[in-house]
């Protein structure tokens, strides 16, 4: 009886060992995570040697894996435990109770979802670990048209999002949490760089601008900071001034009217602005300020915007981030 009980010991403490890999299982992962392509395992059997991986195995770009004694199997798709359930019944033609784990060692297989003003919008693919900031750069990076804002969904299986304004969305199914792209950019807040889990669904929301046209050293539209306005002083700086055939007096704020495509028509005084002789005018986010020609060309200037159109002029104005 000595060696029939010796024996169950063994195949006790082989059923609690793990797995003999230089290579740690990738903890991050949820039970629910479903494997996919280039996810990297490795596979203990007990008492099935042949079976057992000594070093990780990758799932192919079919979605399968190949073993010694059960051939190919589709893994893509399925969680751990489910492979796991698959190659037992495979094994059942050699074993009477066969014993199999699977270990997802590195996940490869990351769909994240990058949306919005970003050059490649689009689900893009993880490569280990990334950060908020490579992902926005797998996705092409910002465009210039870009708000000042990111905001991160990401299911609660992977954990609540590490950033302060995190809250769970009103089904508890998800995190939900937004960063400051200028705060990163400089450095002010490298926390919020946060590490991106797959699944992640990354919104990057068009930013609200203020234009200026016409006689201008730098015409285009500026991107509004969060919170931010711009007065009429602020974007001639931004614009780096008025050109030298501006007609300084007889500028136009043309503002939006709500559920209109039409634009109402505000005159301003530049020259007298610049002078200090009038107050200062704040801008509305979608205001164009628009500069004309002075003299004779002044009228040709106007009738050219007329017909044109302003959507026409903001449509194709330069973007520019301040």
């Amino acid at each position: 009886m000595r060696p029939l009980l010796f024996l169950s010991l063994a195949a006790a403490c082989l059923a609690q060992a793990p797995p003999s890999s230089p290579v740690a299982p990738d903890a991050g992962a949820p039970s629910s995570y479903a494997l996919g392509v280039d996810d990297q395992l490795m596979v203990r059997a007990l008492d099935a040697e042949e079976v057992t991986t000594t070093a990780p195995i990758r799932i192919d770009a079919r979605g399968n894996i190949t073993l010694p004694m059960i051939g190919r199997v589709h893994a893509a798709g399925l969680t751990t435990e489910q492979l796991a359930d698959l190659l037992e019944e495979h094994l059942k033609h050699y074993l009477q109770h066969p014993d199999v784990s699977v270990y997802l060692v590195e996940t490869r297989s990351q769909p994240v979802s990058v949306l919005g003003a970003v050059q490649s919008p689009g689900v893009h693919q993880l490569e280990g670990h990334k950060t908020l900031f490579e992902v926005i750069s797998l996705a092409g990076g910002i465009r210039q048209d870009a708000g000042y804002s990111i905001k991160i969904t990401r299911r609660i299986e992977w954990g609540r999002i590490p950033l302060p304004d995190a809250k769970d969305d009103p089904t508890g199914r998800y995190s939900i949490a937004s960063v400051n792209i200028k705060s990163i950019m400089d450095a002010q807040n490298p926390a919020e760089n946060i590490e991106i889990k797959p699944e992640d669904v990354i919104s990057v929301p068009k930013g609200q601008l203020v234009y200026v046209i016409g006689t201008v050293r730098k015409p285009g539209g500026f991107v509004l900071g969060e919170d931010q306005h711009l007065s009429a002083l602020q974007i001639l700086s931004l614009a780096e001034g008025l050109d030298r055939f501006a007609n300084a007096r007889k500028a136009r704020i043309m503002r939006p009217i709500p559920g209109s495509d039409t634009r109402t028509e505000i005159p301003i005084d530049l020259k007298a602005l610049l002078a200090g002789k009038t107050p200062d005018v704040p801008l509305q986010a979608n205001d164009l300020l628009f500069v004309p020609l002075s003299g004779k060309k002044s009228a040709a200037a106007t009738a050219v915007t007329t017909v044109l159109g302003m959507s026409s002029a903001v449509g194709t104005a330069a973007i520019y981030r301040y």
